[in-house]
C-alpha cells in the first residue's frame, strides 16, 4: 500500500501518556504498523467517515485515513469498554 505518515492528535497523545508501560510498547508498535498498512486484517470501519478501529490487547485505536494525502490521523486511544 505504500508509506503513510502517522499523526497523533493532541488528545490521543495525552491518552497515550496515560497508558500503563506494560501495554505502551505494543500499542506504539501497532500504531507504527499503520504506516505500512492503514487497513490491516482485523480493523473495523466505523460509520460512513473514513475512520477505523484496531484493537491491541485491552485497548482500541481509532484513526482516520486519507489516501490522497497518505496520512493516518490517530483520533483516540482508549481501553475497550467492558474490560477491567
Amino acid at each position: 500500500m505504500g508509506n503513510y505518515k502517522v499523526y497523533l492528535r493532541k488528545s490521543a497523545a495525552d491518552e497515550l501518556g496515560r497508558i500503563p508501560k506494560k501495554d505502551l510498547a505494543r500499542i506504539v508498535e501497532r500504531i507504527r504498523a499503520l504506516e505500512q498498512n492503514p487497513r490491516p486484517p482485523g480493523c473495523e470501519k466505523l460509520s460512513s467517515l473514513e475512520r477505523y478501529r484496531v484493537r491491541q490487547g485491552d485497548f482500541r485505536i481509532v484513526y482516520a485515513v486519507d489516501d490522497n494525502e497518505k496520512t493516518v490521523d490517530i483520533v483516540k486511544i482508549a481501553r475497550n469498554e467492558g474490560r477491567a
